[in-house]
């Protein structure tokens, strides 16, 4: 009974670390797949990441100084540009105010017909700018979040292909111990033959 158990338990763990084996391995592809295409996305735009002279609060140093003047080809950069550098442009051409707030506005000065229209053109443009901000900053952060999941991908398979090599070791240890186990067969103490149920 006892070598049975072993066996059982061994062709299971042999079994779970095949599949984790099989699990590793298309996690480290999918995550080297995400991370070639986001680095090819990325180069293709040709963006440089902005000098350390371009860079004015403290948060931008903080988040973009390692990345000064070089081009953007992962997803840390990306949410680094979007994030403090774009975001930041945006806030500081609209005082704060989102796409959703300066369009509003633009569309109800665009109706008035006593609106000046020089403001009405300038509010139009902040509108347009902040719509191409906003689009090119969720670009940028899909590059980041994708990103961020083949990084995620990268781990999970580590932690596969651990958890594959300890359940090996683990089964070769139960097959081992189950070759030197005999199976346990009740005697009569009395006789001391087998006992009968």
């Amino acid at each position: 009974m006892r070598k049975t158990l072993d066996q059982l338990i061994s062709w299971t763990g042999l079994i779970l670390a095949v599949v984790l084996l099989a699990a590793g391995g298309l996690l480290m592809y999918a995550s080297n797949f995400v991370h070639q295409n986001v680095e090819s996305q990325l180069s293709q735009q040709r963006i440089t990441m902005p000098a350390a002279d371009r860079l004015e609060t403290q948060a931008q140093k903080d988040a973009l100084l390692q990345y000064a003047g070089q081009q953007m080809t992962t997803g840390d950069q990306a949410k680094a540009f979007a994030d403090q550098y774009i975001l930041v442009h945006m806030n500081a051409s609209s005082d704060g105010r989102t796409y959703e707030e300066v369009s509003g506005e633009y569309m109800k000065m665009a109706k008035d017909p006593s609106a000046n229209a020089d403001e009405v053109k300038a509010l139009g443009d902040l509108r347009q700018s902040l719509f191409m901000g906003n689009a090119l900053r969720g670009m940028l952060l899909n590059a980041y979040a994708f990103g961020t999941m083949g990084t995620i991908a990268f781990i999970a398979g580590i932690g596969a292909f651990i958890a594959s090599g300890v359940l090996l070791v683990l089964s070769f240890f139960g097959f081992r111990h189950a070759k030197r186990v005999n199976d346990f067969v009740p005697k009569d103490i009395v006789s001391g033959t087998p006992a009968t149920v």
